[in-house]
C-alpha cells in the first residue's frame, strides 16, 4: 500500500530534544518533586531523582525541542531531489516555524508526516510542546476526533513491525539490517544533553538531527523496494 503513496506528499522529520534545565537542582521543588514522581515507575530504587534527571529530554514535562529537521521529495520527471532543511534555536521559534512550514506546504488532506517512532514519540511530543508554548495546534497534529485511518502520520517502526505490538526496532539497527549505508555520525542520542549544554554545539546536534531525516527516509524507500538516494541526490537547504 505505501507503495501508491506519491513520495512528494511525505514530510519526513526528526526531534532532538533536551531537559528543561542543564541539572535538577537547577529545577524549582515543585518541579523536582513532580519529576521523582513521574521517573520513579522506570529508575531503579538506587538510582536518584536527580541521577536520572539526564533522561528528561525524553518527557514533554519535562523537556524541550532544540532542533527539528524535515526533508521532502522533489520529483522532475524521472529526476528526484531530497530537500533536507531545520529549525533550531529558541523552541518557540523552532515550532512556529515548524508550523508556518506544516501550514504553507503540507496541508492538504494528501499531505502525510513520516518519522521514526514518530506515533509514539515526535509527533506526540512536538503537539505538547506547542500546547505548553501557548500555540493552537495545525491541523496535522490535532488529532482529536480522528478515526485512525484519518490520521496523517506515518511511522517506519510501525510499517517494519507488520502487526506485531511489541516488537521495537531502532532506527540504526533497522537502517543497518535494509543494506542502508550508515551516515557517518559522531554522536548518538545519548549524547545530545551534554553536547548542547556543556559543549554548546548546536550545529554538530543539526547536522546528527538530518542525518536520521535522511535515513528515515532511506528507509522509506527500501520498504517500498525503491532505489535508495544517492549523494547527489540530497540537498540541504
Amino acid at each position: 500500500m505505501i507503495k501508491k503513496i506519491p513520495l512528494e506528499h511525505v514530510l519526513f522529520l526528526d526531534i532532538e530534544t533536551v531537559p528543561q534545565k542543564p541539572g535538577f537542582p537547577d529545577l524549582d521543588e515543585t518541579t523536582q518533586l513532580l519529576w521523582e514522581q513521574k521517573s520513579s515507575y522506570q529508575r531503579k530504587d538506587e538510582i536518584s531523582a536527580e541521577d536520572f534527571y539526564e533522561r528528561a529530554g525524553i518527557w514533554a514535562e519535562f523537556g524541550k525541542i532544540i532542533c527539528i529537521s524535515v526533508g521532502f521529495f522533489a520529483l522532475k520527471g524521472s529526476q528526484r531531489t531530497f530537500r533536507v532543511t531545520s529549525f533550531h534555536g529558541e523552541e518557540l521559534q523552532i515550532l512556529k516555524q515548524f508550523k508556518d512550514l506544516l501550514l504553507s506546504h503540507f496541508s492538504q488532506a494528501k499531505h502525510l508526516l513520516c518519522a521514526h517512532n514518530g506515533k509514539e514519540f515526535d509527533f506526540p511530543y512536538i503537539a505538547r510542546r506547542m500546547v505548553i508554548n501557548g500555540m493552537e495546534l495545525p491541523y496535522k497534529l490535532d488529532l482529536f476526533g480522528k478515526k485512525p485511518w484519518e490520521v496523517p502520520h506515518l511511522d517506519t517502526m510501525e510499517l517494519w513491525k507488520f502487526g506485531d505490538y511489541k516488537h521495537y526496532t531502532s532506527l540504526k539497527l533497522l537502517a543497518h539490517v535494509l543494506g542502508i549505508p550508515s551516515p557517518k555520525e559522531d554522536m548518538d542520542g545519548s549524547m545530545v544533553k551534554d553536547v548542547f549544554y556543556i559543549e554548546k554545539d548546536l550545529d554538530r546536534i543539526v547536522n546528527y538531527c538530518e542525518l536520521d531525516v535522511v535515513t528515515t527516509a532511506q528507509v522509506f524507500l527500501r520498504l517500498r523496494n525503491e532505489e535508495l538516494l544517492g549523494d547527489r541526490e540530497i540537498k540541504k537547504v
